[in-house]
């Protein structure tokens, strides 16, 4: 035997055995690798886990230069090693992805990528096969860590595609610079949207913004009370196997200096949404109309999770009903990262209570063997 039960000789596809697959590498994917090494589990033996980046960060190493360190709300460490001494106008991408190699090198954790998983489907007696670009792997749990970077959600509209200046959404943010002297419409009322705008504004020959419904501010600290209460709202929803809101719809924008600057140079002033796109920028059906040469779209993420469709968990709300981090209808997959846990710290918090799960399942699995 070597690496992961493989038999000298044995065909490609043959499925290689191993007990947890932890599919993603983000916050949540390297917290529950962490807790896995702290019960025992030895990667690449009892555990493995696959990534599709082309290196350590996360969906960080995507983000654009702009968003430097200092701008990033409630980055929490990772489990058992502190990031200290950042630089806040480092970009994110790589004060964060430096710390996220560092972690996986300390900890030993063997982080195979890139790899795509393709689908994860039943397998004989009782385990999942996990089929990916690197080959098949059977295992008898799955925490599922893939976020939501990978499916940015483009809303569609009326005339989408007749407009002839450029459309591009967050997850292609290139930083402000190259909007000089463009008219750019900004869509989405989250953070996102809000800090490119005021990024863009003193580049852009104008700015417009435009949100499905009014922008909620949050004036003062969020404290525990104010998390716990956010946490619940989401973890309702879960529970009713309703598709996740965004942080900021059950939070509201946090008011900062920034901010507060912004709302007075009317940089904020937000506009209802448009009802269709021309040829040369939006319109209401009021008869309003106003030229763009870009429409940014921050309209968010949606959970990475198409590849586990095999295994039929969504209810029909949307959403992937939930217990806990584990799936309401599969006990052997757990979902960290996703609808309470989408957070850096929730993160942390699920991928220990994942592992102490999934502990329990493969004790039951070794008394039934025995």
């Amino acid at each position: 035997m070597n690496e992961i039960g493989v038999r000298e000789g044995a065909a490609a596809t043959d499925p290689r055995p191993v007990d947890v697959v932890v599919v993603g590498a983000g916050q949540a994917g390297l917290s529950a690798a962490h807790h896995l090494r702290r019960v025992g589990l030895e990667p690449e033996r009892d555990f493995l886990v696959l990534d599709h980046a082309p290196r350590p960060g996360g969906a960080w190493q995507f983000r654009w230069p702009s968003l430097t360190y200092g701008k990033v709300h409630g980055m929490h460490a990772l489990p058992g090693m502190e990031l200290t001494g950042a630089d806040p106008d480092r970009p994110s991408s790589e004060v964060i992805a430096a710390y996220f190699d560092r972690y996986e090198q300390a900890f030993d954790l063997r982080v195979r990528r890139p790899v795509d998983v393709h689908q994860v489907r039943e397998g004989d007696g009782g385990r999942l096969l996990v089929e990916t670009s690197a080959g098949t792997w059977s295992t008898r749990a799955l925490i599922n860590a893939t976020g939501t970077w990978d499916r940015p959600f483009w809303p569609r509209y009326p005339g989408q595609e007749t407009f002839r200046g450029r459309q591009l959404h967050t997850a292609q943010y290139p930083g402000p610079e190259e909007f000089a002297g463009q008219r750019v419409v900004v869509v989405g009322g989250g953070a996102s949207g809000t800090q490119h705008l005021m990024e863009i504004a003193p580049y852009a020959a104008s700015t417009t913004w435009v949100t499905r419904r009014p922008p909620v501010y949050r004036e003062g600290p969020f404290d525990e009370n104010r998390g716990r209460a956010a946490v619940a709202l989401v973890e309702e929803r879960v529970r009713q196997g309703l598709a996740p809101l965004s942080v900021v719809s059950v939070t509201g924008l946090p008011v900062n200096d920034a901010i507060r600057e912004a709302r007075a140079d009317g940089v904020l002033d937000r506009l209802p949404m448009f009802d269709r796109i021309t040829e040369t920028g939006v319109a209401w059906d009021d008869g309003r109309e106003i030229e763009a040469d870009v429409i940014l779209w921050a309209t968010g993420f949606r959970a990475a999770i198409d590849h586990l469709a095999p295994l039929r968990l969504r209810e029909p709300g949307g959403g992937i009903r939930m217990e806990g981090t584990r799936a309401a209808l599969d006990p052997r997959v757990h979902l960290v990262g996703y609808g309470p846990s989408a957070s850096t710290i929730g993160a942390n918090r699920a991928g220990r209570a994942a592992v102490r799960d999934i502990q329990r399942l493969l004790a039951r699995d070794a008394v039934t063997v025995g």
